[in-house]
């Protein structure tokens, strides 16, 4: 599929933009499963200002979607309308050690890059980070924690760049963090944040994130093409155990498969579609409604349109009403 091209309809080459501009971008390349038609447009802005200055530029009807290092993330096939905005590495990858031992980091650093940093100075309450596949800017959005810890336990404030392009600070108490969520907009995109956490033994700090290193690799599918955990957690109960119960491990449709070792992992064998994850993904959250009566959630977050013909209906549609109506 070929999207209409944004950069010529709306003049966005000559507006004075350092950062580059890909129309048709194909998304298979930056997320971890590797499916996902084309974005209309992605743009890699070289700092904040010039994401600023895009976004004040950029009609307000044309959508724009965030993406990160993109381990959390299931393209659909049909790609996503509009822009992408995709942080690089040389604008927004800088980790800095404040004076006082506050830490600050661009959005495209990876999690565990700032939890080595963090080991390096010190301070402790990062080790968490060291398991988690994925980048800032996603950690900030989706309080993204590990072994009972959770990035709102240490960021204190973060910048961020609205829709309009106003460049805004935001504290903890602004982002309402709860339990893989934040209440901030959507299109508002976050360029960095300053972290604290507490003096601790470097020794003690490395024992712990070796700790969380060993437990990722020994339970987790991390060498596979996967996006980490598929559902969230329900109050009470652990996912992998619903989706277990219910006799999905292992389950396998086109490409997709649920993990052997960890049944709350989907992974791409190497062939499967954007549709044959979600499909997948909505297979098991039917099966572990009608087993146990708990509706998961999607952790993952699934973006963009489906190829013609090639939608999935939640739940699969027709099991979610005849398990609400025996209920």
């Amino acid at each position: 599929m070929s999207w209409p091209d944004l950069v010529a309809r709306h003049g966005l080459d000559r507006i004075g933009l350092r950062g580059r501009l890909t129309p048709n971008q194909p998304l298979s390349a930056v997320t971890w499963f590797r499916v996902g038609g084309p974005a209309q447009l992605m743009f890699q802005p070289a700092d904040t200002d010039d994401l600023a200055l895009f976004l004040k530029a950029l009609p307000p009807e044309v959508p724009v979607l965030p993406v990160g290092l993109g381990s959390n993330l299931l393209v659909r096939d049909g790609g996503i309308e509009g822009v992408v905005v995709r942080l690089a590495a040389k604008g927004f990858g800088s980790v800095e050690i404040e004076e006082n031992g506050a830490i600050r980091a661009g959005a495209a650093v990876p999690d565990k890059r700032l939890a080595e940093a963090a080991a390096e100075a010190g301070q402790g309450g990062f080790a968490f980070y060291a398991g988690i596949p994925g980048g800032i800017g996603g950690a900030l959005r989706m309080n993204a924690g590990a072994h009972g810890s959770e990035t709102a336990d240490v960021m204190v404030e973060l910048t961020g760049v609205t829709r309009a392009g106003e460049i805004v600070q935001l504290t903890r108490q602004d982002m309402a963090y709860r339990y893989r969520h934040s209440e901030q907009p959507g299109d508002t995109i976050f360029t960095q944040a300053l972290f604290r956490g507490e003096p601790r033994e470097r020794e003690a700090i490395r024992q712990e994130m070796a700790e969380v290193n060993a437990h990722r690799e020994a339970a987790q599918p991390i060498r596979e093409k996967t996006g980490g955990s598929t559902f969230k957690n329900p109050p009470g109960h652990s996912a992998w155990k619903l989706v277990d119960a219910a006799g999905c491990r292992g389950l396998q449709i086109g490409g997709a498969r649920m993990s052997d070792m960890h049944c709350n992992f989907m992974i791409n064998t190497g062939e499967a579609t954007g549709r044959d994850l979600e499909l997948l993904g909505e297979t098991v959250r039917a099966r572990v409604l009608e087993t146990s009566g708990i509706a998961l959630e999607w952790e993952i977050k699934r973006l963009g349109v489906w190829a013609e013909g090639q939608d999935v209906e939640p739940f699969l549609g027709k099991r979610i009403a005849e398990a609400a109506s025996d209920g």
